[in-house]
Parts: C-alpha cells; sequence; structure tokens
C-alpha cells in the first residue's frame, strides 16, 4: 500500500466550556464540509467529474489506488473559499487511505446545487503540542455549537503523543463520531432540511 496516500490520526473530545489554549495564536480556518456526494461523481479516464465538468485529473497512482478501493466515501469541503474534493477508505480504527485535490470552484458549486447534501460547519484551529505535534482543534456550529473535537496526524500508528490535560475522551476508530456520521445525522434536523 503506498503510504503517500495514508491518513493516521487519533481523534479526541474536547471539553470548550474551560479555557480554550488552541485559540492563542493559532492558525483559523472557515470549514463547511458536505457528504454523500458519491452518486454525483464519476470516474471518466483519469478524472473525476460531475454532470457540469472536470473535477480534477488524477495521477497514474491515484487513479491506481481509486479503481483498487470499492469503499470509497467522499466529501467537498469549502476551506475559506478553496474547494477540497477528498475520498476516504477506512483501513483500520486509525488508518485510512485518502486521496485529496483542490478543485474549480465553478465545477464544485455546480455539484453542491444537486443537493442539499449533508453537511456540518466550523472553525478550525491549528495548534502546535509540546511535543511538536500539530493538533487540529475544530468548534463546530450551527446544530453542533459547543462541540468541540481534535485530531492529530502520525507518522505511524504507534506513535507516541503527548496528550493535552485538555483534552477529553479518545474517539478513534468510534464511526458515529466522524464528521460524515454528524453531518447525517444533522441532515434530518429541522435546521439542515
Amino acid at each position: 500500500m503506498n503510504e503517500q496516500y495514508l491518513e493516521i490520526e487519533r481523534r479526541f473530545l474536547v471539553d470548550g466550556r474551560e479555557e480554550k489554549p488552541w485559540r492563542n495564536g493559532s492558525q483559523r480556518s472557515i470549514i463547511k464540509q458536505h457528504y454523500g456526494i458519491e452518486a454525483h461523481v464519476h470516474l471518466n479516464e483519469n478524472r473525476l467529474e460531475v454532470e457540469g465538468g472536470a473535477l480534477t485529473e488524477l495521477s497514474e497512482d491515484e487513479l491506481a489506488l481509486y479503481i483498487a478501493v470499492d469503499d470509497w466515501t467522499s466529501r467537498l469541503r469549502i476551506c475559506d473559499g478553496t474547494c477540497i474534493l477528498t475520498c476516504k477508505s477506512r483501513v483500520s480504527t486509525s488508518v485510512a487511505r485518502e486521496l485529496e485535490w483542490v478543485v474549480d470552484e465553478e465545477v464544485a458549486h455546480a455539484l453542491l446545487a444537486k443537493g442539499p447534501f449533508p453537511h456540518v460547519e466550523k472553525t478550525r484551529y491549528m495548534w502546535k503540542g509540546e511535543d511538536g505535534l500539530l493538533w487540529e482543534i475544530d468548534e463546530f456550529e450551527g446544530a453542533l455549537a459547543g462541540l468541540v473535537l481534535a485530531e492529530v496526524e502520525l507518522k505511524r500508528p504507534d506513535e507516541a503523543v503527548a496528550i493535552p490535560a485538555w483534552m477529553g475522551q479518545e474517539i478513534t476508530g468510534l464511526a458515529s463520531w466522524s464528521n460524515r456520521s454528524l453531518a447525517q445525522t444533522l441532515a434530518f434536523t429541522p435546521e439542515h432540511s
């Protein structure tokens, strides 16, 4: 398996009622992630397309991996105005295959026009831990306001991590806490329907 396309991470709940040290001097991004777009994304030779245009062209390695895996889930993230298509496939509780591309804004919005799609909105803070690892702290908005999740990407599943004191329960591998599951749950609330 090509390690270039692996994402290894640990995820945690965070008690956001106390101090929020991750906000101090951290890079911040505004994110909206849409899920359930798979039915509208199609492979045509070496391109992922939607009705309305090509989302991205795949490299030889990406194409080989995309064809070899049959359980991809996809999301379209809009992060500070940049549209990013991601395809993921779970390998184990802490490891996923991941392909990711910046896509044309016009084509991305043509895809979103086929919705509505389940989505989450959040503010992401990048926070460096005492061991030098970079944490992503997500403060959710809308119906999930008050929920704070943190994740740290690793080089290998058994890599040592200095867990900050303000970190709560580990949720690595718990599918019900994935952004996709949260978005799908929200899809059935009046605010999101």
